[in-house]
């Protein structure tokens, strides 16, 4: 294949992203390959993350170059003005987190989200208040310093590539082309956005015509050069804390010199002789996902049947009690330091949650109970999955919360912004069956990191990673990692078949079972209502990108989700 970076002119730059190499996947049979793999949601990320692997590079080192140039390529959820996790587990038993969620900015305070003692949905999830502190870059620097190999700027350079010189635009953007468009005719704010997006800054891209980002590239050029300091300090800074005074948003030059990434130990569980691991609060993704298996742990779910009635109800009220359990207790541990992880992650824990299931009927989500119910999240996130020859591993997960995070583009910046500040609990005290909740744990305070449900997943045996799992999809997402760990160890899927089996969420409340529509057969949808479960569908869950790893013959299975677009798995 002529590798994307060094074609010339515009032809053959268009030819080299059409030509599809020998290891690719986008469908129910894994792709196998002997070196290394990348799955993610957008073909042209994974070749890269791919080529920096045949370079010599780890799987950190493809995690950077990937997540950088997704930040080019899938700018609805790839961002540098987000935040997110990554799962690390190293080929020799090592295993870490980075935690780069945004944070608050120090001007924030509880009841910044209220006009007249109201709930302001404009300034929750839409203007520049909306705008967490970003934290991608800290992270990957961080993750860089701790495990890469390969030079920060051999991994940053194929995104600037990206940006300056293009790549194919595809279907999947031309909507939010013509969105911005409209919103900047009615608020200047988004005039900034159009300059970044349109050709011009007037005219609308087709399908297959270069999209060209310059001041992306420039941004990105200054993070190649200087690293973290590229981006909370100098010009990038000034040009992001600028924007925000003049247009009424939080974010200082102190908040973004001040922001720093964190590495944590992992949230560790087991399940069936595998060892589950994931990220810890704020995501309140491993600790939903380990309590979930420890309550399925009991159950014959082979001899259920994949997607029977029975086996779709204990699914249920395990997915009910974990997200019970994360409502009531998860939230940043910098504020909620008496959070009680390993009891909410333990086998007794679990024991006592299984004693009320009935397997004959369905509980009821007892809100008088519990009162608390849970706020929007988007899910419109992106993941990735990662393995090198050696077989060290990375699972990453980050977004700009909603698609396109707040539309807002940084004036000569060329970077979307999030809207995380949407995740935080918008009125202290006020529950409503809207989906707004006031519990503690998620309350907004200045520094604080939100609440997120991404939940990358690593699940390992005997000390080293086989399976590396994750999913964009707000709250789903820990319901499909969920089910397609499920997939492989109890239904002896491949990693590609458990990837594109139907799905289902429930998440405590509202109580409402969602299934894929058209996969559940009626008798199965019957057979379920009967035990007392309301039911309602939606279109696909999720985009789940994952890799399996053969320790007997070094051979690594990547699966792209096809409910991602342009999804791919790559690997040499």
């Amino acid at each position: 294949m002529t590798r994307i970076f060094r074609a010339t002119g515009t032809f053959c730059l268009l030819l080299s992203f059409l030509v599809v190499p020998v290891s690719a996947q986008h469908g129910r049979e894994p792709v196998p390959a002997r070196g290394g793999m990348v799955s993610s949601v957008q073909y042209v990320a994974s070749e890269v993350g791919r080529d920096i692997l045949q370079q010599g590079g780890n799987a950190v080192d493809a995690a950077v170059a990937t997540a950088f140039a997704l930040a080019v390529v899938h700018p609805s959820a790839g961002n540098i003005g987000g935040g997110g996790f990554l799962v690390y587990h190293g080929a020799d038993g090592e295993v870490s987190t980075f935690n780069f969620r945004e944070k608050a900015p120090a001007a924030a305070h509880a009841e910044m989200f209220l006009t007249d003692g109201e709930i302001d949905s404009e300034k929750h999830h839409v203007a520049l208040t909306s705008t967490g502190v970003p934290g991608t870059v800290a992270g990957l620097a961080l993750a860089h310093e701790r495990l890469g190999s390969l030079p920060w700027a051999v991994l940053v350079q194929p995104a600037v590539r990206l940006a300056k010189e293009g790549f194919p635009f595809t279907w999947n953007l031309t909507g939010f082309e013509e969105r911005i468009k409209r919103m900047a005719a009615d608020d200047p704010i988004y005039e900034s956005t159009v300059r970044a997006f349109l050709k011009e800054g007037a005219v609308a891209h087709e399908p297959g015509e270069l999209l060209i980002q310059r001041d992306l590239a420039t941004t990105l050029e200054r993070i190649r050069d200087h690293g973290a300091d590229g981006f909370y300090k100098g010009e990038t800074a000034r040009l992001l804390a600028d924007f925000m005074a003049k247009n009424g948003g939080l974010i200082t030059e102190q908040d973004l010199a001040d922001y720093e990434a964190e590495e944590r130990a992992a949230i560790h569980g087991t399940y069936r002789g595998y060892d589950i691991y994931s990220m810890p609060p704020p995501s309140s993704g491993g600790v939903a996902i380990v309590t979930m298996l420890n309550i399925l742990e009991e159950y014959n779910l082979a001899e259920l049947g994949h997607n029977s009635a029975a086996y779709l109800h204990v699914l249920t009220e395990a997915m009910r009690r974990g997200f019970a359990d994360r409502a009531q207790f998860v939230g940043d541990p910098n504020f909620n330091p008496d959070m009680p992880v390993d009891w909410l992650t333990s086998k007794e824990h679990a024991a006592d949650l299984r004693s009320t299931i009935d397997m004959s009927k369905a509980s009821p989500s007892d809100s008088s109970a519990f009162n608390r119910f849970m706020p929007y999240e988007s899910e419109e996130t992106t993941h990735f999955s990662v393995v090198d020859e050696a077989g060290n591993t990375v699972s990453m997960t980050y977004t700009l919360e909603n698609s396109y995070g707040n539309s807002i583009v940084v004036e000569g910046a060329g970077f979307l912004l999030n809207n995380e500040m949407g995740d935080f609990n918008p009125k202290p005290g006020h529950t409503d069956r809207r989906g707004n909740i006031g519990t503690p744990p998620n309350i907004t305070a200045p520094g604080k990191r939100m609440l997120s449900s991404m939940t990358p997943v690593i699940v390992a045996q005997n000390g080293r990673p086989v399976m590396a799992i994750g999913s964009p999809g707000g709250r789903t997402i820990i319901n499909t990692s969920l089910q397609v760990v499920l997939n492989v160890i109890d239904h002896g899927m491949n990693i590609a078949e458990a990837v594109e089996a139907p799905r289902m969420h429930h998440q405590w409340l509202p109580d409402v079972s969602y299934f894929e529509r058209g996969y559940f057969s009626l008798d199965t949808q019957r057979l379920y209502q009967s035990m007392g479960h309301e039911l309602d569908f939606r279109g696909g869950q999720g985009s789940a990108m994952g890799i399996w790893i053969d320790w007997k013959t070094g051979i690594k299975y990547g699966s792209a989700d096809s409910r991602g677009y342009a999804s791919r798995a790559s690997g040499y």
